[in-house]
């Protein structure tokens, strides 16, 4: 993780939560018991990010060092999901996040904090908002939990690149209006940051954390819309940022109909990734193994919306970006210092490159050059894939646009089907 959104799941969690003490109210939902929101794009006119006096090419690329190679992504790589936190409302823009579990956002006092454009949430002034004690037999239930000088119940995240998201574990009224137009409230328990450093950016107000353990947004309402389940649809990456991105929630996500395929979420200790089976990728009619000189081990890629790039073990990535390059006639840059080394080259027009099948265990996902060569700047198109010396991949964002992706934790699959999600 750094300046740009890179929520990757490498993480020590100090808490776990229980559901024991989850309370939630759902005031008003959708007919059949689920729900659907928007995401809001950073450069959209309903984000409070937005600047009118920047054209959407021409808005700022952002770098972060996170891999092996230099990477690169962009500010409007990040999916916000609007929510509304106390009584009265604030207005939170929440990075939306897979490979995640804690809801948090920066709360009043917050002297150690990263600085953020938009005021900060401040508790004192929401009549809903209630703390939870150290001494309570919920924070008991709690894994490692830490007492704070306040008796609160306190809760430490620590992220892959050393960033650090710490607080206090709080009950509070969290409001939404869906894509019909109701009005969605919930009472969940989320993270009041006060002391959170690292590479986060001036645009990001908290997360919105959809992984698996019993803390995670998903976890927290699934027993009120009737299915532990939710959908996505992801835009690419240079859409127009006026049209919105869609998650669904409950009853009514499921992804069904002609072009669906399904592979098996693989259970391991760690609860929080939705981790899947990635046999290998082929470019074009050449396959590439995801191993090639040992056994195929069961969960070793992870879905994350939160992390732009695909990121693979170089022993894969090598051989992977190696038959990219010579299956494309162009010669790759070598003398451009924006670049670095990555896999990047220079058209006037958008880069006609190879596609890619995604090999999933029992689901072949095809891959377009939009998922897979992202603009770096003017004329310029890079790889969206970047290597690591980790064993586990991370299946980013930007190979998960254009297609509605549901995330089915009562039958223990993930679905993928073709979709423009300019149109749903």
């Amino acid at each position: 993780m750094a300046s740009s959104v890179m929520f990757h799941p490498y993480f020590f969690v100090a808490s776990i939560l229980s559901n024991y003490f989850i309370g939630l109210l759902a005031t008003t939902a959708s007919n059949n018991g689920g729900f659907t929101v928007e995401l809001i794009h950073p450069d959209s006119p309903k984000s409070p990010f937005y600047n009118a006096n920047k054209t959407f090419t021409g808005r700022p690329n952002k770098y972060y060092p996170n891999a092996l190679q230099s990477q690169v992504t962009a500010l409007n790589a990040q999916h916000l999901m609007k929510v509304s936190i106390g009584t009265p409302p604030v207005d939170i823009y929440g990075i939306v996040d897979t490979g995640s579990d804690i809801v948090w956002t920066q709360c009043v006092p917050c002297d150690g904090c990263y600085k953020q454009i938009n005021p900060m949430f401040d508790p004192q002034k929401s009549s809903t908002y209630s703390d939870i004690s150290c001494q309570s037999e919920q924070c008991r239930l709690i894994d490692s939990a830490t007492c704070s000088p306040q008796n609160l119940c306190s809760y430490t995240y620590v992220y892959a690149d050393a960033s650090i998201a710490q607080g206090v574990l709080a009950k509070e009224k969290v409001t939404m209006i869906s894509t019909s137009g109701q009005t969605v409230s919930l009472d969940i328990a989320f993270g009041c940051g006060h002391n959170d450093t690292g590479t986060f950016n001036d645009h990001e107000m908290g997360v919105i954390g959809l992984g698996g353990g019993s803390v995670s947004f998903v976890s927290q309402i699934g027993s009120i819309f009737g299915s532990n389940r939710f959908s996505q649809c992801l835009l690419p990456f240079d859409t127009d940022p006026s049209i919105a991105s869609k998650i669904s929630f409950g009853n009514g996500s499921e992804v069904v109909g002609d072009g669906v395929v399904s592979t098996p979420l693989v259970a391991k200790e760690d609860k929080t990734p939705y981790f899947v089976t990635l046999e290998g990728i082929s470019v074009g009619d050449a396959y590439v193994p995801f191993n090639s000189s040992r056994k195929l081990s069961k969960g070793n890629v992870l879905l994350d919306s939160g992390t732009p790039q695909t990121i693979m073990p170089f022993d894969f990535y090598d051989p992977l970006a190696a038959e990219v390059q010579r299956q494309i006639e162009v010669d790759p840059i070598k003398d451009d210092p924006d670049v670095g080394t990555q896999l990047c080259y220079r058209t006037k027009t958008n880069l006609n490159g190879p596609i890619l099948t995604v090999h999933f265990e029992g689901a072949n996902v095809q891959l377009m050059p939009l998922h897979t060569f992202i603009p770096l700047k003017d004329g310029v198109y890079c790889f969206a894939m970047q290597e690591s010396d980790g064993d586990v991949g991370i299946y980013g964002n930007y190979a998960q646009a254009n297609f509605l992706i549901g995330f089915d934790r009562e039958t223990t699959k993930v679905s993928f089907k073709p979709t423009d999600c300019t149109k749903q």
